[in-house]
């Protein structure tokens, strides 16, 4: 029976039993459970994978963009702040968010980390450049809300969910801390004059 089968033959089974080794490699997409798959057929939104194991089309037909849902955390480097009543005043934060839509995330911004990390820069200084130092320095936790809440509006177009922005220092210049620590200093004066009188 070998000796039947000519050498075309036997090149044909071996070539047939090649083709699904170098195919499936191409055709196989694991998308894991804390990404979604976002499918391009030919170019065109074809849907969303689940995770899991998923088939697509070899050789560029289809293409997948791997979207991470997790919670991401970036740090607005320090921006120098001009506050309502002219100081200067350096100040970084740190922004939360995660991706609630991938295909927004994919589809209506390039990059959607760094697009959120440039809107938190220019954010931050808008805000806090609208507020006196002293609303900087004992309204923290009301300006995170207000940074979080037009953080928040302004990503939602790209499937971004800001979930928090947190002030973490302000730097003040040294002649501006000498010049607190004055008026600390008169401020204890003036109390203990009061005192002295009073007794």
């Amino acid at each position: 029976y070998v000796r039947d089968i000519s050498g075309g033959t036997i090149v044909l089974l071996i070539f047939q039993s090649i083709i699904p080794f170098i195919l499936l490699p191409g055709m196989v997409s694991v998308i894991p459970e804390y990404q979604r798959g976002v499918l391009f057929r030919l170019g065109r939104l074809a849907g969303v994978l689940s995770p899991g194991l998923n088939v697509i089309f070899p050789f560029g037909i289809d293409r997948v963009w791997k979207i991470d849902l997790r919670t991401f955390t970036i740090d607005v480097p320090k921006q120098e702040i001009i506050t309502k009543d002219n100081i200067p005043v350096l100040v970084d934060a740190v922004v939360y968010f995660n991706v609630f839509d991938p295909v927004l995330a994919v589809t209506k911004v390039a990059n959607y980390s760094q697009s959120t990390l440039l809107l938190g820069q220019t954010t931050l200084r808008s805000i806090l450049g609208q507020h006196d130092l002293d609303d900087i320095l004992a309204k923290r936790s009301e300006l995170n809300q207000l940074l979080r809440e037009l953080l928040d509006e302004a990503t939602d177009p790209w499937g971004i969910k800001v979930t928090a922005v947190e002030i973490k220092s302000n730097e003040l210049p040294d002649t501006m801390k000498r010049a607190m620590a004055r008026q600390a200093e008169a401020e204890r004066d003036r109390r203990a004059k009061v005192i002295a009188a009073d007794g």
